[in-house]
């Protein structure tokens, strides 16, 4: 590898050959573009040495910080013994001891688990299940899907068709099919005096209109559990999940929970639907699973689910498949941290993290210029009060560019500062990231 060219070489060559993601690539003639060298603990560096702290997990996946010794010693291992093989009519060691593993984890509820590369295919992969299953037990008119205001699935045809966000989903609407929108349970909905459980009621409520008008062609809801993040990290009390899940049973619907992003301790339980006391039909992972690793995705679901395939009638089977389903290495990396969960008692040590982070950015919380401060687990985001157009819709990418002068990766979601850091984070460096990030914030605000 070429590790002597500077950071100005490597991004005069990406931009000429690489299309970057979600990115109007124009941008990045005034927008810079990071070439990373390496990565340590919670730190990224350029090939200049400069150092950026990774504090939204380089979207979202990164847990236990970049070149952890320990995934890499297992994975090390892995590559002596199997890169790959094809799961169809194969099976290994990693796949099996991840999905007994995970299932453990649901008390055995989720029994079942069925493997892709990438978030939008596990939410792929639910879809069609929950269709097929109807289908198969002659229940043909189950086919609608219901999507909350605001959700985001992934950027497939099927995720985008439950995906209510804008930007992504409008440019491709004539291939997509339509699914049903519901009220999101945000909790910054809050009338006066109501709290988040009331917000939670409202959108149950919502839910409950609908099915009572169209369960016999709805075969499944979709839910990103206890924080909505793409469409702003719009958080809600855990009470709505369990209503939902009252509903689903009672009408016949389908329950799937989108814990890709909110999955593997973001909310403070390794699932978030625990917090609720409820389990889905079909809970879709990815993203942290691997440690941040490898592309590795996730469907665990129920046996009932599992059984209405199983027939000798070779039609009735889900015959979905991805070339790298179950792949060996990936599997081992997810090993390796859920290891490191049990091992060094992350869940709770997490909650001590966040109280610290949390008191250190409490500054924001009173800012004038801010709206819904708000944490769940190790999730922190507020909103910035920006009455003007032009400046809100440029409000991202100043903030991005302001917080790499200052060695954070930051990435608004609109006027929405997030923080979704790995969890590895020394109390030092989390008194520099709230400082930082007071500093980025007062900076852009008056900029």
């Amino acid at each position: 590898m070429q590790a002597d060219k500077s950071s100005a070489d490597w991004v005069a060559r990406s931009l000429r050959s690489v299309w970057h993601p979600c990115t109007q690539m124009q941008h990045h003639e005034t927008v810079p573009l990071i070439p990373v060298s390496h990565g340590r603990g919670a730190w990224l560096f350029d090939h200049d040495n400069k150092r950026y702290l990774d504090a939204i997990s380089s979207w979202w996946v990164n847990l236990f910080g970049h070149a952890n010794p320990r995934i890499n010693a297992e994975l090390r291992d892995q590559l002596d013994q199997l890169e790959h093989a094809m799961l169809a009519g194969f099976t290994h060691e990693p796949v099996i001891r991840l999905s007994e593993q995970l299932s453990d984890m649901t008390g055995n509820v989720l029994g079942h688990a069925f493997y892709a590369s990438d978030g939008a295919s596990a939410v792929e992969i639910a879809l069609k299940m929950s269709f097929h299953a109807w289908r198969n037990a002659g229940q043909s008119d189950k086919q609608e899907f219901v999507c909350l205001k605001g959700s985001y699935h992934g950027e497939t045809i099927g995720a985008l068709a439950v995906t209510d966000v804008a930007l992504f989903k409008d440019a491709y609407g004539p291939l997509l099919r339509a699914a049903r929108v519901v009220a999101s349970p945000d909790a910054r909905n809050a009338l006066e005096g109501e709290t988040a459980a009331d917000v939670a009621r409202r959108a149950a409520a919502d839910v409950e209109a609908l099915f009572a008008e169209r369960a016999g062609h709805i075969a499944a809801i979709i839910i990103e559990p206890l924080v909505q993040c793409a469409t702003g990290m719009a958080m809600h009390d855990p009470l709505y999940l369990k209503l939902v899940r009252e509903l689903c049973d009672r009408y016949q619907v389908h329950m799937i929970v989108d814990e890709i992003a909110v999955g593997c301790g973001r909310t403070g339980t390794f699932f978030a639907c625990e917090q609720a006391g409820i389990w889905p039909d079909f809970l879709c992972l990815s993203k942290g699973i691997s440690g941040g690793y490898l592309p590795l995705s996730l469907v665990l679901t129920r046996d009932e689910i599992y059984q209405a395939f199983y027939s000798a009638d070779v039609t009735r089977g889900f015959l979905h498949s991805h070339s790298y389903t179950g792949n060996p290495l990936a599997c081992r990396a997810a090993l390796a941290t859920l290891a490191i969960f049990r091992e060094d008692d992350v869940l709770n040590k997490n909650r001590v993290r966040a109280e610290r982070l949390t008191a250190a950015l409490s500054p924001l919380a009173g800012d004038e210029r801010v709206r819904h401060f708000r944490q769940r687990g190790m999730i922190w985001a507020f909103d910035a009060i920006e009455p003007d157009p032009a400046r809100a819709a440029t409000f991202s990418r100043r903030f991005f560019t302001a917080a790499l002068d200052n060695e954070l990766l930051l990435r608004p979601i609109g006027t929405t500062v997030y923080l979704m850091p790995p969890y590895v984070l020394s109390d030092e460096e989390a008194v520099l990231l709230a400082a930082r990030t007071r500093k980025v914030f007062d900076q852009v605000m008056a900029s």
